[in-house]
This record gives structure tokens, sequence and C-alpha cells, in this order.
């Protein structure tokens, strides 16, 4: 099970990725969720404290261990594009309540385009991860598209795009699956969230196919809560888990 979720910044990203990945950690899967947002929230959601988030460096920042492992240098200026990062999930991996969460981060490349050996490392290890054949690996991706440009999540089995009851928030699904399909990802699937009422749920399942559609998420005070105090929306919102376990049913009923 390899899926990167993705979507527009604000839809619940954070929220579905943490809750899958500790359903998983409780049924004794080994899992690893990769936070691949620059604005990483992905250990508060699966319950570090944030003095705890604050000590993890994101394995962007390590600039010696991707010129180590890249070779690169002040002076040489080749290096492999293709280096061993096989061993970099279990040396820096921190496990919160069952689940192993990488910081990624992310590399600004800037109005040039240039592909750095930081950009490189990173791009070797979330390829790496899907080769993790018998683990269960969660992305929890940078908001909006420009990860599928740079085609970091091109290896994973699934995208599921995070959207909204809205016209702007199904567009976001037609774009991931267009370029989807230029990755080579066949699989591009829907949870809706903050469905407040039949309406909105409506709207989802007249815009979206129905084979497409994973499932929804109501709106829920609970997972605010959470937020403002700063707890894993899995310790907080009963509701929620329920909701978010239907949809890995489905996942489920896929992986068989």
């Amino acid at each position: 099970m390899k899926v990167a979720i993705t979507g527009k910044g604000g839809v619940g990203k954070t929220t579905l990725s943490s809750t899958l990945a500790r359903l998983y950690a409780d049924e004794g899967r080994t899992v690893l969720a990769a936070d691949v947002d620059p604005d990483a929230n992905l250990g508060l959601a699966l319950g570090l404290s944030q003095e705890e988030v604050d000590q993890i460096i994101p394995i962007s920042r390590m600039k010696d261990l991707a010129k180590e492992r890249t070779g690169a240098s002040d002076d040489n200026k080749f290096y492999k594009l293709n280096p061993y990062v096989a061993d970099i999930p279990e040396k820096y991996a921190k496990t919160v309540n069952g689940v192993k969460l990488l910081v990624m981060g992310t590399v600004d490349l800037g109005g040039s385009g240039c592909v750095c050996p930081e950009h490189v490392m990173l791009k070797s290890i979330l390829s790496a991860l899907t080769y993790r054949k018998n683990d269960v690996v969660v992305m929890d991706m940078e908001a909006g598209l420009e990860h599928l440009g740079r085609g970091t999540a091109a290896n994973m089995d699934q995208f599921i795009v995070v959207i909204e009851p809205g016209s702007r928030s199904v567009q976001t699904y037609h774009n991931v699956k267009r370029l989807a399909n230029d990755l080579g990802v066949k699989r591009v699937r829907v949870v809706a969230n903050k469905i407040r009422d039949q309406r909105d749920e409506q709207f989802v399942r007249d815009a979206i196919p129905a084979e497409d559609l994973l499932g929804c998420i109501h709106y829920n005070p609970e997972i605010m809560d959470a937020d403002r105090n700063g707890k894993s929306p899995y310790d907080f919102s009963p509701t929620a888990i329920e909701e978010i376990r239907q949809i890995k049913a489905i996942l489920d009923r896929d992986e068989t």
C-alpha cells in the first residue's frame, strides 16, 4: 500500500494522512509516513508535541548527508543521480504511536530550475520508499501540483486527492488526474472533506465518478479542537476515525 495524499492547502490532507497511518499501525503493520510538505504538520497530527517537532531536522536540510551520498562537493560539480538511500528511513525516521515519521522538507529550486544534490537525494528517497514491499507508505504531499511536475511521487500505487465540496476543488482533482496519467500513475481517487450536509455530499457525488470516490469526511469541530490543543485527530475525534476507517476498508480491498 503506497499512497500519496495531495490537494490544495487547508483541505485536510494531513488529517487523512495521519489517521490512515495510525489505523494501519494499530493493526501491527509497518507504516512509514513521509511529510513532504514544507509546512510540516504531520508530526503534530500523529501525536508529537510541538517541542518534539521542532527538534526534527528535515532531510532536505541535511546538506552534508546529501553531499556524502551523491559525491557532490564545492570542487566537484558532478554527482550521482541515483545515490544509495535505502538505509535513510531507518536511520532518520522518528517513531510516534507506531508510525515511522520521515520529515522530508523541500528544496527551493529557484528560477533556474537546476537540480541540486539535496533534490536528487529527496527524489531518490521517495522513490526508494515505494520498493518497501511489505510496508504501508503514506506521503503527505505539499499543497498544489508542483510535486507532480517534479515527479517526486511518480512510483506510488495511487494518488488520493482531498477535496472540499466546491468547483475549484473538483478542478484540482481533474488536474491531478491528468498529471498523474503523464507520470504513469493510473489510479487517482478522491476523499471529500468538510461535508456539511446532504447538498454538499450530492454535489461531490455528481462531480466525481463513483469509481474514483473513496468516501466523505463530514465537517467536524472535534478536528478543529484537536488542532487548537496541538493533539492528534486520532485521539480527539471518534467520528472522523470511523469515517476514515471506512475509506481504509476500500483501500484494503484494493490491496488484496
